[in-house]
């Protein structure tokens, strides 16, 4: 099966409407400080718009925020009917379940990858198992257009195979080198934000490139 697709920090009606008909799994909004970053009404309108261009509920919209509080989340989710809530800070795994529990959404953690040696990847997610509906490994920062080691990537894998939820893999990724890490590593899906822009804006012709070389490798 082919790996599933986001498409992260979509911030005009105009480019959803030229990708929608494309076969990408998930669309990414970004509400934490970026220069990506829209507002719930931006959102709610963009999601609108995908929807009557995709009546069929795909795809899965998420939300990316850093630390929110459980309020932020409550009104953001009143003007833009996520799907999903895409947490990349230090959210504990108590905060993940009443999101998830009391939203009514999934809930997908990010974590950074690094060199740093601590707990091991199981330690890590392990207090997360049941609290989340799948993990996004990054590059450290996050946004940073770089990938990270992806020799580490069979350190999680077993753990998420196990609890039976989605690896997705972000940072770096573009055109020339998302069939390597597919066929190397085989996560559950990417996910890519600058590495389908050109100067700093989404590009259809980038985004449509990427989505046939994911679809490609089964």
């Amino acid at each position: 099966m082919a790996a599933t697709v986001k498409i992260c920090g979509l911030m005009m009606p105009q480019t959803i409407r030229s990708i929608a008909q494309l076969p990408i799994d998930h669309i990414g909004f970004i509400f934490a400080k970026s220069r990506r970053q829209v507002t719930p009404e931006q959102v709610g309108e963009m999601i609108r718009t995908y929807r009557g261009e995709r009546p069929d509920g795909t795809p899965l919209m998420f939300g990316v925020f850093v630390n929110p509080s459980f309020e932020q989340l409550e009104m953001t989710l009143a003007e833009a009917p996520l799907d999903v809530v895409q947490l990349h800070g230090e959210e504990t795994p108590e905060f993940c379940r009443k999101v998830k529990e009391t939203l009514g959404v999934k809930v997908y953690k990010v974590f950074s990858v690094t060199e740093e040696t601590g707990s091991s990847p199981r330690e890590q997610l392990e207090i997360y198992l049941g609290s989340i509906d799948g993990i996004l490994l990054d590059t450290a920062g996050g946004g940073t257009g770089k990938t990270f080691d992806w020799e580490r990537i069979p350190d999680y894998l077993p753990v998420t195979r196990e609890a039976g939820i989605p690896l997705i893999v972000a940072g770096g990724l573009h055109a020339d080198n998302v069939a390597e890490l597919l066929s190397r590593y085989r996560p559950d899906g990417v996910d890519i934000s600058s590495g389908v822009e050109t100067d700093g804006v989404k590009d259809v012709s980038k985004i449509t490139t990427f989505v046939e070389r994911v679809k490609a490798c089964v």
